[in-house]
């Protein structure tokens, strides 16, 4: 068992080598976060029986729900792009909207499904038409990705239905309402610096370049049929829906009726109906022989399994990061810090986050420290609501090698690890900051 100092300085080293194999040494991604989560757990005096427990079991989480997503998601956009649909999509929203001027539409998307949808099932949903705009329009991915990237995070941090924020809720004792009224007043400015602010400073004047196509759009094919823009944006959108609707019954009365609804509107089954719905159509409405189709969908394949595998390995590191126990190392150095409540929940789950990737966790484990502080100080509602903010805002920061959802956007994207951490790693931090910055302005008004 390491102490606080030593645990920190294996984390601190164990990101640094993994950034190095990727970025300098040229490993693939998912060699090089295998070594370094085999590595660190030896480091941290864990026995070789319970490292390796704990690589499995950050692997088998993540492919147990984000591989069959990626699949999914990768077998519906290769067929809804080459049924024309993904292009009729895109081509609607820079015809309607511009270029320079999507960004600022596609940060409404971002928010308003990033309210009831988990980051990943909404990226990897969405990646097709951002990925098609970008191809259009000769831009950097990340000039469209970046407004509806920075939605998904700051909402899956802020608001329920989200598990961070719920499982802080109930910690802190806080009242929902309070975290929503709040969560939006501080959120929403930090999704416009993070997204389409951002984008105009960083990538304004950038061109493709060399943004290379995502492997979802490589492995596409060629387009089979032209599906028109509102059946294009009703398939699009019927996952999306169905979701959303199954996440709201989740409130509704017990009974086979609202549990077929949960049911159908689990990502698993939306997805699957998304699938059957474009295959039905291909196949009925424009005779698409049932080969091709086949033959569109093995190839989407390919790539989903090599995400799939890059993002699990990113699950591996960080669950043996958590099962080190760095977490309550630092909540144990950090509990004599002599702050307020919001700024003390915003450095430990801050922390946590950079340590071990998790910003579920790190809300969590925020959250239980700083209950306490909360309860001794005799907070009023709002005041208790904005420490919630305060913890999702530092739960937010600094996406890297640790997080899954680094790698779901680099690969998903098509981005290289040095682009990730230009756009996402960037990004994610100056939408922390700025919920951090909006929520010690509100706390000092009201």
């Amino acid at each position: 068992m390491t102490g606080p100092l030593v645990s920190l300085l294996i984390v601190v080293a164990s990101v640094a080598t993994a950034i190095v194999l990727v970025l300098k040494a040229r490993f693939p991604a998912f060699l090089a976060l295998l070594i370094v989560a085999l590595g660190a757990g030896l480091a941290f005096g864990a026995p070789p029986d319970e490292v390796i427990a704990s690589v499995r079991k950050g692997l088998g989480d993540a492919l147990g729900f984000v591989a069959v997503v990626v699949g999914l998601g990768a077998m519906f956009g290769a067929l809804l792009e080459t049924g024309g649909g993904v292009e009729a999509i895109a081509t609607k929203l820079l015809a309607r909207f511009g270029e320079k001027q999507a960004p600022w539409a596609l940060t409404v998307i971002g928010v308003v499904v990033g309210v009831p949808l988990f980051f990943d099932v909404a990226l990897i949903i969405l990646a097709p038409v951002l990925c098609a705009m970008a191809l259009k329009a000769n831009r950097p991915v990340v000039w469209f990705a970046l407004p509806v990237l920075a939605g998904l995070a700051v909402m899956h941090a802020l608001l329920p239905p989200h598990p961070g924020p719920v499982a802080a809720a109930e910690l802190l004792k806080a009242d929902y309402g309070q975290i929503a009224l709040w969560g939006l007043v501080c959120g929403l400015p930090a999704v416009l610096v993070a997204g389409p602010v951002y984008a105009l400073v960083a990538y304004r004047k950038a061109q493709a370049g060399d943004f290379t196509p995502p492997p979802q759009t490589q492995a596409s094919g060629d387009r089979v049929a032209d599906i028109g823009f509102g059946v294009a944006l009703t398939a699009m959108l019927a996952p999306l829906t169905l979701i959303m609707i199954g996440a709201a019954a989740r409130s509704w009365p017990s009974g086979s009726f609202t549990d077929l609804v949960v049911f159908f509107g689990h990502p698993f089954s939306a997805l699957i109906l998304a699938c059957l719905g474009v295959w039905i159509l291909l196949s009925l409405r424009y005779r698409t022989p049932r080969a091709t189709l086949l033959k569109i969908t093995g190839r989407a394949l390919e790539p989903a399994g090599a995400i799939s595998l890059v993002v699990g390995a990113g699950a591996a590191f960080k669950q043996v990061l958590i099962d080190s126990g760095v977490g309550a190392h630092i909540t144990t150095a950090m509990s004599a810090t002599p702050v307020t409540p919001l700024l003390f929940g915003f450095l430990v789950a801050a922390i946590v986050r950079i340590a071990q990737g998790s910003a579920t966790v790190a809300m969590v484990t925020a959250a239980g420290l700083a209950a306490p502080l909360v309860a001794a100080a005799g907070l009023p509602p709002a005041q208790v609501a904005l420490v919630l903010i305060g913890i999702g805002a530092g739960a937010t920061i600094v996406s890297h090698v640790n997080d899954t959802g680094f790698w779901l956007v680099s690969q998903y994207l098509g981005l290289s690890e040095t682009q990730t951490f230009r756009a996402w790693t960037i990004g994610s931090t100056l939408a922390g900051l700025t919920t951090l910055a909006m929520a010690l302005v509100v706390s000092a008004l009201i």
